[in-house]
């Protein structure tokens, strides 16, 4: 059996982006190690929710655990880093947020990590981190470094598939009659560039429950949380990837565990 180790910017990030490979691996017998580089503190929270003196640090930290519990992770390793903030924010200026802290640096923790599970297979985040958050690309830069220096040879960038997206947009009747649809075109990888795609239909109520864990992020997850399985599965059931290193026209379906 082989060990996955996902890194993440923040709590929650898990869900979108890899929660169907992390319980698909953890089902297989795999072990899956979650490491997670922020305490997501600059995120929104809807009132009244936190109990008094609860810090949402706090919060979402117990969340992740939550999450990750539903996802089958075996281990949860949070770096701690300051939360960097949306792009364009004051916060992305803080000399301690995770976007600005030494890459070399933060790359030896996560190598450390790396190298006591003897990971076999790494995910993080293409170049421009999705959707060009700065703690995302941080976590781009920081984990092609912690992989090169653990000699972990399998890394996968996570990403969402524009193409798909774009097609999405194009068959919603919403949008076709005149609707400004959203920009897609910084989003993701678009698909010509994309080397594994993973069907991960039979973990989308993992995804579901993982989603739920997260009662501070209800913006982000509250339009998915009623939908009925088959539109979940449309909208969650696939994973995408960009392995690096490998040849052009690569094809997987799969992680290589």
């Amino acid at each position: 059996m082989g060990v996955l180790v996902c890194f993440h910017a923040h709590p929650d990030d898990e869900v979108f982006i890899t929660g169907g490979v992390i319980r698909q691996a953890s089902d297989a017998g795999h072990r899956v190690v979650l490491v997670t580089a922020t305490d997501g503190a600059l995120g929104e929270v809807p009132d009244g929710l936190l109990a008094p003196g609860e810090s949402l640090a706090r919060r979402r930290l117990a969340e992740l655990e939550a999450s990750a519990a539903a996802l089958g992770v075996h281990r949860v390793v949070p770096l701690h880093y300051r939360d960097s903030g949306m792009a364009g924010t004051d916060d992305n200026t803080h000399p301690d947020a995770f976007c600005n802290v030494d890459v070399e640096i933060a790359a030896g923790r996560l190598a450390e990590v790396l190298t006591a599970e003897n990971a076999d297979v790494v995910t993080i985040y293409d170049e421009n981190g999705g959707y060009g958050h700065p703690d995302h690309i941080q976590v781009h830069r920081v984990g092609v470094r912690a992989t090169e220096l653990a000699g972990v040879e399998r890394v996968y960038e996570a990403a969402v598939n524009r193409d798909h997206m774009k097609r999405m947009i194009a068959a919603n009747p919403a949008w076709s009659d005149g609707a400004q649809p959203p920009d897609v075109d910084t989003l993701g990888l678009p698909e010509e560039q994309i080397t594994t795609v993973v069907d991960v239909t039979g973990h989308v109520e993992a995804k579901r429950a993982a989603m739920v864990a997260h009662a501070t992020q209800v913006g982000d997850f509250g339009p998915f949380l009623e939908l009925p399985g088959e539109l979940l599965a449309a909208a969650f059931g696939t994973e995408w990837f960009r392995r690096r290193g490998v040849p052009d026209g690569t094809s997987e379906s799969a992680l290589a565990l």
